[in-house]
């Protein structure tokens, strides 16, 4: 009997994640987009989509379901809950088994067309490529936020971070192999790869505005990348805790011992005002609440640390296992 030879598909795959949640009518066009955007690619590399849904309230899982039964190059991680917009696209991000992994919003506020460009600047041995959108500053009070933000990190992070970098980008197999040894219980991915200290290329886009469906960006997720990038990237923060509480500790003990020494001597007619005591308690106090709060966030991220949770738990999955040839999408728009 005559042997059997498999062939198999010798081009490079590459992977493009991306997380979702209510994003039932931009799911369709970010995949439209997507595979209209490689397809002058797919000569040379392979491609996979990896979509994951972080426990959505609308037909989301239903219209990439759809999607995954017509083409087994998409994939679909479905969350058991919703797990937070830092550890779910991470997840996902260490599930692509690509040569490179592309990291993407499903909003389409990140455009697909130019991957193109981020595997045009890999190829070239940038190991991030990263997209960094020109209208990052903005106006108003918002935008001078965002500015001293950046300025107070690049002051005091130990490595230079990306400014406007959201994670929208390409990463070479080794940035995510070296994501998945630190990235920790909760990882600030736009960080660490300035930590990793391996060649960065930026690509300015204009970020185009959002289609459909709402930004699932609000204050507290704003604040909360604030905080998690400062005490990722820097133990500046800490440190000048401990400082500015050595500073006011010795501020109160002189004080302290100037008003004791004037009470001896001044003793009948220098009275203890209630003025100079109360603005020494609330001023002190608001001190030291803001420095246990801040030793309080190290303090959180050990504990997660120490706890070693999964960064999702998994409903179901979609395509994973699949070796079906993807359809001609040709004629789709």
């Amino acid at each position: 009997m005559s042997g059997v030879t498999i062939q198999t598909d010798a081009r490079p795959l590459l992977s493009i994640v991306t997380g979702c949640y209510n994003e039932q009518d931009n799911v369709q066009p970010l995949y439209e987009r997507i595979f209209a955007a490689v397809r002058p690619l797919e000569q040379r590399y392979r491609f996979e989509l990896i979509l994951i849904d972080n426990h959505s309230q609308d037909a989301t899982v239903e219209r990439i379901s759809a999607i995954c039964a017509q083409d087994a190059r998409v994939k679909l991680i479905v969350n058991a809950r919703n797990f937070g917009h830092v550890r779910s696209p991470f997840h996902a991000l260490l599930q692509a088994q690509g040569v490179a992994v592309i990291g993407m919003a499903s909003d389409l506020e990140d455009p697909p067309e130019l991957i193109p460009r981020f595997i045009e600047e890999w190829e070239k041995g940038a190991a991030v490529v990263a997209g960094v959108y020109e209208s990052a500053s903005g106006t108003g009070l918002l935008g001078l936020a965002r500015k001293a933000y950046y300025r107070i990190i690049a002051a005091v992070a130990e490595a230079q971070p990306i400014a406007a970098f959201t994670g929208f980008g390409l990463y070479d197999r080794r940035v995510v192999e070296l994501l998945r040894k630190t990235g920790g219980p909760y990882p600030y991915v736009r960080g660490l790869v300035s930590e990793f200290g391996l060649p960065i290329k930026t690509i300015p886009f204009t970020k185009p505005k959002r289609q459909s469906g709402i930004t699932k960006q609000n204050f507290l997720t704003l604040v909360d990348f604030s905080i998690l990038g400062l005490t990722s990237m820097s133990r500046a923060p800490i440190r000048m805790a401990t400082l500015l509480g050595a500073m006011l500790s010795f501020i109160g003990f002189l004080l302290a011992l100037i008003y004791l020494v004037a009470k001896i001597i001044f003793w009948d007619r220098f009275p203890f005002g209630q003025a100079p005591l109360l603005i020494g308690i609330f001023l002190f106090g608001s001190v030291q609440i803001f420095i246990v709060g801040l030793i309080g966030e190290y303090i959180a991220s050990l504990h997660q640390r120490a706890q070693n949770f999964p960064y999702v738990v998994e409903l179901r999955r979609i395509n994973f296992d699949s070796l079906s040839p993807p359809p001609d999408i040709s004629a789709q728009g």
